[in-house]
C-alpha cells in the first residue's frame, strides 16, 4: 500500500475518533485574494492540482500556470503585526491549519518558500 494511502486512512481514523468528541473544525485564515478555483474544489483536489503543476513544471518547463504553489503562497501567507509575511506552514496559518486537522504532513516547503518573494500588490495604487 502506498504511503499516502496509509496516511490518508490513518487521518480518517483519527478524524472519526475526533468527530465523536465534538466539533473540531479547523480555524482557517482567510486568503488575501480571490482563489483560482471554487473553495470546495480546492479543498478536495488541491494536492492533485499541485502534483499536476509540479509535473508540468519539471518535465515541460511550464511555470506560472493556474495552480502554481507560488501563487497559493502569495495569497495565503498572512502579514503579522510587524508587516512581515507569516509562513503558510507556521502554527495556525493556512496550510498548516488544514494539514494538522487532517493529520497530513506538508513536504512542499522542504524546497519551496513559505512566504511570498515580494510585497503584495495594493489595490488602487498606481506606480
Amino acid at each position: 500500500m502506498r504511503a499516502w494511502v496509509l496516511s490518508l486512512l490513518m487521518g480518517l481514523v483519527w478524524l472519526t475518533g475526533q468527530a465523536w468528541a465534538g466539533d473540531i473544525s479547523p480555524v482557517i485564515p482567510k486568503a488575501q485574494g480571490a482563489c483560482v478555483d471554487e473553495p470546495q474544489a480546492m479543498r478536495r483536489h488541491h494536492f492533485d492540482y499541485l502534483k499536476h503543476q509540479r509535473d508540468d513544471t519539471l518535465r515541460s518547463g511550464i511555470r506560472g500556470a493556474k495552480y502554481s504553489l507560488k501563487e497559493c503562497v502569495s495569497c495565503h501567507a498572512l502579514r503579522g503585526h510587524d508587516g512581515k509575511a507569516v509562513p503558510v506552514n507556521a502554527e495556525g496559518q493556512f496550510c498548516q491549519s488544514c494539514h494538522s486537522y487532517a493529520a497530513v504532513s506538508i513536504d512542499c516547503f522542504t524546497c519551496h518558500a513559505t512566504v511570498p518573494d515580494k510585497a503584495p500588490k495594493t489595490a488602487g495604487v498606481t506606480q
